[in-house]
């Protein structure tokens, strides 16, 4: 794994350039924790940018045997909740026979604590961030007094946080270097960078036999064929929400008395309507995507400690796919959520109570 050189060379000048336009402070949720989530060891690197928090997990056996995600998520000053997962598979190298099937991507949910004089732990559980069913597991990290296991792009920032390089533009920047060749989604690997995810067993491609010409229906053919044959079978919102494959869009805190949410097509508004379901259950459907949010309240205190709330698309509109914008009001803070849905795949949500 190669650090740029940048971050090898002239950080003085750059510390020196922070110093002299930033204020400087610090953000202790930031830095290099390790320890174990569940089975596996983890090397987790957290930077705070506003109330969200990017960076890096590496699961890990050893130094030449790990896993590297980018995660997403997000800090609560109010009451020390930390929530993140991971986002993106982007770097593995060996094996990595030590997760299974070698991509298991994890949503954690944890309290951030200081126990002692300079002692600073994450302690929650995590689970299968796909999969809400799935038994959560315990997860005990201690941010490190040592370096970091794996170096990467983010420990420029880790390092140097106490001369303010934490500011979101300084932020900002690193970000779009250290995640410039990411893939487009979690199943269009980069192949961009030596160790990032390039199936090197996957055979190429071939292209498919052209479709074979079937004979065209003579007259009398055709009058045979019933009526009922030619129609489409309508599928119930129910029957789609079942059939189709769930895709995990975002994650979103939730606390206080209600959560309000706000759908809004998110392209040009071409017809498209969406059903919402809760847990499995219908809450609205026909809601037709347009400039104008539709708003929904969900009460807190009927939601479980994990929820899947699940968009269907009941048609794509003019121009597919199905594509909303939902807007999630948690107390006084705002959290946006871009979904987009498809005839074989719905946007999921998950709303986790800290």
């Amino acid at each position: 794994m190669q650090v740029p050189a940048f971050f090898k060379k002239n950080t003085l000048s750059a510390i020196l350039f922070v110093l002299c336009s930033l204020k400087g402070y610090s953000q202790p949720i930031s830095g290099i924790w390790k320890g174990k989530m569940g089975n596996y060891k983890v090397e987790l690197k957290l930077i705070r940018k506003g109330d969200s928090l990017i960076g890096t997990s590496y699961y890990y056996d050893s130094k030449s045997n790990y896993l590297r995600y980018s995660i997403k998520g997000y800090f609560e000053d109010g009451n020390n909740d930390v929530i993140w997962w991971d986002d993106v598979l982007i770097e593995k190298s060996g094996s990595s026979h030590f997760m299974g099937t070698g991509q298991q991507p994890l949503l954690a949910v944890a309290d951030f604590n200081c126990p002692g004089e300079g002692i600073m732990k994450l302690d929650g559980n995590t689970s299968r961030k796909d999969d809400k069913r799935q038994e959560k597991k315990e997860l005990h990290l201690v941010k490190g007094s040592s370096g970091a296991l794996f170096p990467d792009e983010w420990d420029f920032l880790i390092e140097n946080y106490v001369y303010g390089v934490m500011h979101p533009e300084v932020v900002d920047s690193i970000e779009a270097y250290a995640f410039q060749s990411l893939p487009l989604s979690s199943g269009s690997p980069s192949a961009s960078q030596g160790t990032a995810l390039v199936s090197k067993d996957r055979e190429p491609s071939l292209p498919l036999d052209p479709p074979q010409q079937q004979p065209a229906l003579t007259n009398e053919e055709h009058s045979k064929v019933p009526a009922e044959a030619s129609k489409p079978v309508e599928q119930t919102n129910e029957e789609r929400l079942n059939s189709r494959e769930k895709i995990l869009q975002q994650v979103i805190p939730v606390k206080g008395d209600s959560v309000e949410l706000r759908f809004y097509d998110n392209a040009e508004i071409d017809g498209d309507s969406i059903a919402v379901f809760l847990n499995g259950r219908l809450l609205r459907e026909h809601i037709l995507l347009a400039e104008e949010a539709y708003i929904m309240k969900i009460a807190v205190k009927d939601l479980q400690p994990d929820n899947e709330l699940v968009m269907v698309a009941e048609n794509l509109g003019t121009i597919p796919p199905n594509t909303s914008l939902m807007v999630a009001i948690v107390e006084d803070k705002r959290y946006e959520a871009h979904l987009q849905s498809t005839m074989g795949s719905s946007a999921l949500v998950r709303l986790v109570k800290p």
